[in-house]
């Protein structure tokens, strides 16, 4: 899928196409860490870099839809935060190296040559101690799970990611559990793929 696909999928969805509050898993994996520099990469409408910034963070956000970009930077006006914004094709973007404390990839779901590229640049981003924090539909999801994309090719693996993150200290590593909400007022689980990783001091 090409930006004008996604340009095309935010522009012709009234209000956000996600919600406008940060994944529960990504709030998890940050809360405890000093505010420091980070970078948000495939932000889509910016929930998570909105919701860092206002947690102290300087953040940098990234995505290839200039619709959704414009969107995150509504958002973060609405809520007083400041959020540098980028557009740009994650696939091809290659932040400065050791020049970012946290490294944010939440549901980003490429062919894995392409992930690949993306994880080692997230891994090179990072300055010693910095954390790198992936999160995304996991393929245990097709057959255990609910919504989501349903090409394996592109679904998520706890092995892969930390495959692609090989250096780093993993922390965490697991295929997880998120209630999603029905229209009858109960929930049934999606399976994430839920990696931390840090980058050793010295």
């Amino acid at each position: 899928m090409d930006s004008n696909e996604w340009d095309t999928r935010y522009a012709n969805t009234p209000g956000l196409v996600w919600s406008d509050e940060p994944n529960r898993f990504v709030v998890e994996s940050v809360t405890g860490l000093t505010p420091g520099s980070a970078l948000d990469v495939a932000a889509g409408e910016g929930r998570n870099a909105v919701w860092l910034a206002g947690q102290g963070w300087r953040v940098t956000a990234v995505d290839f839809s200039p619709v959704a970009v414009e969107r995150g930077r509504q958002l973060a006006a609405r809520r007083g935060v400041p959020v540098e914004w980028r557009v740009a094709d994650v696939t091809t973007y290659r932040p400065v190296p050791g020049s970012y404390d946290l490294v944010l990839i939440s549901y980003l779901h490429l062919p894995a040559e392409e992930l690949a590229r993306v994880l080692a640049a997230a891994r090179n981003a990072l300055r010693p101690g910095g954390t790198v924090v992936v999160v995304g539909h996991d393929r245990a999801n097709l057959d255990g799970g609910t919504g989501g994309p349903q090409d394996p090719a592109i679904l998520l693996t706890p092995e892969a990611v930390v495959d692609g993150l090989a250096g780093l200290r993993i922390q965490r590593a697991e295929t997880a559990r998120r209630p999603v909400p029905t229209e009858g007022g109960g929930s049934v689980d999606a399976l994430d793929t839920v990696v931390v990783a840090a980058r050793p001091v010295g």
